[in-house]
């Protein structure tokens, strides 16, 4: 009921003080007119025509092609994988030695980061080849266990 009362009371106190009533609907006045000469200005300088005089945004959404490999950092006898994998897709790790035998395999669905430590100080004098599936392509890396 309070709130109710006070525009009340401020145009009884602006009716009465001219001088602030010409005030008050200058500025708005001002602001009103920059506002318009402001969006107007806006609107000429984001819009052209194209050759089929059809408007056509100057500034458009353009969506980079982002296609990051994966990173692989040796660590001694560790390999450490990180992959970001924007599409959330499958990603296949598999590991495989010398021979072409298959030592690991792991499927990882819907993830945006994939990392993964590969541990080969057990594993037998060989060199490994760690490899890395996504929608995006296929990744190898090489790690020699001596």
């Amino acid at each position: 009921m309070f709130l109710c009362t006070i525009p009340r009371y401020f145009c009884f106190v602006i009716l009465k003080n001219e001088n602030v009533m010409k005030s008050v609907f200058k500025s708005i006045t001002v602001a009103g007119l920059l506002l318009v000469s402001g969006l107007g200005m806006a609107n000429k300088a984001a819009v052209h025509l194209n050759k089929k005089g059809v408007a056509k945004a100057e500034v458009e959404k353009n969506l980079i092609a982002v296609t990051l490999e994966p990173v692989f950092i040796k660590k001694g006898d560790k390999l450490l994988l990180n992959l970001l994998n924007l599409t959330q897709g499958t990603v296949l790790l598999k590991v495989y030695d010398s021979e072409d035998r298959m030592v690991y395999s792991e499927t990882i669905e819907g993830e945006i980061v994939v990392e993964k430590a590969f541990n080969f100080e057990k594993a037998f004098e060989d060199e490994y080849t760690v490899v890395v599936v996504d929608k995006l392509g296929t990744y190898t890396e090489t790690m020699r266990i001596r």
